[in-house]
Formats: structure tokens, sequence, C-alpha cells
């Protein structure tokens, strides 16, 4: 078992790091106080107690109290995960990734009881902060960067990407699952003249996509994704699934194979993980985004199986790198601002969150897939889209 009084690493400034967590970081090539951009200032030698002591929430909780920092902690990340350190952990660190990993098998965390509570906790956080992160449309997924300049246009080129692999044609009907601000449900009637049902976990987006989309045949609901009924010629989900949780993937599915017309499309955005995990970051968790699931192929063929025909799969995990540090960008430049209304802990964990979730897509262990799914029963030959512009 690790603790703080193993032989210990002695950096610059007479901090103390344990000569078993210094081992750690430097597989990664991250040093305790060192000259690289991508090195720990510890500034509070207990630093180094949390750590061991219930790993990534240590980590994270360490940094919103302002006892270490970091010029670049989206590179601090990205060689934390390209390594998968996680391996390395041991001591009272280990009980806690074994306890988050039973939690998960053990409860069903994203049951319907539960389905609300990200909505109050992240997406509520105030409509202000997103606002000036994000681009005009307020578009809170992985935008498409092959063509794109910046990110106003990265974003509109993923709705445009979406409606084409969709095949949306004036009059039909689009359900989306999680319909955020309402930005992809207000392109989607206005672009391709669509009627469109929109719902949400979270009151601050309903009114603002209400607000948005006045005047478009455009309803948002404030409800679970199992409430749902109807028939719809299109289905979309972005940046959703992630909270639907591996126990209810099975569910998921069915109900938008009930939903969705024998020759609809259905179209799945989401990310995904490399490799199937069976636990959730215990920081992310608590902080940003409560009972989530990242889910790995495997995990989505399986409940896919019997269910949809897989027509088109399309990666582009890495430009959710460049989304979130255009993000982050957005986000510091605003600070100044959104500083009268949010706390200086607030920023430290919001800026670690972006950086934390920046350093997992460059590091390849974050995926972005977009599936195309059909019914059995659609006579059509699907033909996958890809823009040429």
């Amino acid at each position: 078992m690790m603790s703080s009084n193993s032989a210990s690493y002695s950096p610059p400034g007479g901090i103390k790091a344990p000569a078993a967590l210094q081992q750690i970081l430097q597989q990664a090539g991250i040093v305790v106080n060192g000259t690289q951009a991508w090195d720990m200032q510890v500034h509070d030698p207990m630093v180094f107690d949390r750590i061991l002591q219930t790993w990534s929430l240590g980590l994270g909780e360490s940094y919103m109290d302002g006892q270490w920092d970091c010029q670049r902690l989206d590179e601090f990340f990205y060689r934390l995960m390209r390594d998968e350190l996680d391996e390395s952990v041991q001591g009272f660190a280990k009980v806690r990734l074994l306890y988050e990993i039973a939690r998960s098998k053990l409860f069903n965390l994203q049951s319907k009881d539960r389905a609300f509570q990200v909505g109050e906790q992240h997406y509520n956080a105030g409509n202000d902060l997103f606002e000036a992160m994000l681009d005009p449309r307020m578009i809170y997924s992985c935008a498409y960067w092959a063509h794109a300049k910046d990110l106003t246009e990265a974003q509109e080129h993923k709705l445009d990407l979406i409606c084409k692999k969709l095949q949306l044609k004036p009059g039909e009907s689009l359900l989306e699952i999680g319909c955020g601000w309402g930005g992809l449900a207000k392109f989607a009637a206005e672009r391709y003249g669509v009627k469109v049902l929109g719902i949400t976990v979270s009151s601050e987006q309903r009114a603002l996509a209400i607000e948005r989309c006045q005047g478009l045949p455009v309803e948002i609901r404030l409800i679970d994704y199992r409430d749902l009924t109807g028939s719809f010629d299109k289905i979309v989900s972005v940046g959703m699934f992630e909270h639907v949780g591996q126990k209810n993937y099975a569910e998921y599915f069915d109900i938008a194979h009930r939903l969705l017309s024998d020759q609809g499309i259905f179209l799945l955005h989401t990310i995904g993980s490399y490799a199937t995990v069976k636990k959730t970051d215990a920081w992310i968790d608590r902080y940003i985004f409560p009972n989530g699931h990242l889910p790995s192929l495997v995990e989505l063929s399986q409940a896919l199986e019997r269910r949809f025909l897989v027509e088109d799969l399309h990666n582009f995990g890495h430009d959710y790198d460049k989304t979130l540090m255009a993000w982050l960008s957005n986000f510091e430049r605003a600070w100044p601002q959104l500083q009268t209304q949010y706390s200086k802990r607030f920023y430290r964990m919001w800026r670690y969150y972006l950086c934390c979730c920046a350093g997992f897509f460059r590091s390849g262990q974050g995926q972005l897939w977009q599936l195309v799914l059909t019914k059995r029963e659609r006579q059509q030959t699907y033909l996958g889209y890809r823009p040429s512009f």
C-alpha cells in the first residue's frame, strides 16, 4: 500500500512527492514541480494524500481547491490517459476504483427516478455560462471540423451532416431525444421543413429552446425518453446516449424501434470508449455528469442485435478535442463577466472538466460515433453520406 510516508522524491521548492506516485507520473513524462508546461505545480503537500486515497476524485478536488496548478492541463491529461495510468493505481485509490466498479454493476444509476438529476446538476448550471462557452446556436456536442474555419462553422457543418444522413424531407416528423437548447430542432425545421418534437430533462434548456424556436413547427417537452409515445419518420439523438446507462440500452433501443416508422432512419450521435469500461470516473460522476456511462462498440452492437441494422458508422473522435479547446477558449474569454455569478472554485472545476475531456479524446481513449440505424422492414437501400465541399 502506498502512503505519504513512502520514500520520497523532493522536487524544486521543497515539497516532497511520494516516490511511488512520482514513479507513476513519470511513466507519462510528468514531473511534480517540473519545468514542462504539462508538469504538476504543487502548492500544498496534502495533494499527495488526496490522490493516493481517492485517485481521480482527489486529483480533481485538490485542483478545485487550488492545491496544485498546471499550465497545460489538457496536455497533462493527455499524457495520463495515453499511458492508461489507472492500471498503476495502488492502495486506497485502488479500493476506490473497485468501489466504483461495484457501484456500476449493482445499481441502475440511470433509472427513471434518476433521469432528471443530470439536468438539474449540469444542464441547469446557467444559460449564461453555456451561451458564453458555446457557438451562437448553443450546440453542446462534438463539432465537425473537416472543412470548417471556426467553431460556428464546424457546428453548422455537423448539423447539416446529421440532417443529410437522416435524409430529411419537408413535412416529415423528426423526434429529437435530448434536444439541448433547440439548436438542431431549429436548424432542421428552418432548413429542411420538418416538424420536430424535442425532449429534454433540463428545465433551463426547455425554456430557452421554446424561445429560440418560436414560430416554427417545433415542440419541446420536459420528459424522460421512457415516457414517449407516437410514431416518427426520423429519430435523432445527439449527445444524450451517454446518460442512458448500459443497464438501459435494451429498453432505449426497444423504445426507439417502437417509435420509428418502418421506412424511417434513426441517427445516434454519441461519445464512446475505445474499450469497454466498468466504471465512471469518480470526479466526473460527482461534479459534472452524474450517473453517466460511455458505451463501447461491443456494448452498442450487443444492444442493437435483433433491433436495428447498422447502415453507417462514422468516427470523428479527434474533432472533440478541437471542440473542447474552442469551448475552453470561449470560457476563459468570458470569465471576467461570468465571475460575478460563479465562484473561483467553479472556474477551476469547469476548466478542469474541459481540459480533462480534451485530453481524453486526444489520447484516443475517447471516441465520437455517428451511427445510422434502420429497421429490417425498410425497403430502400441506404447510401452513406460524407460531405465533399
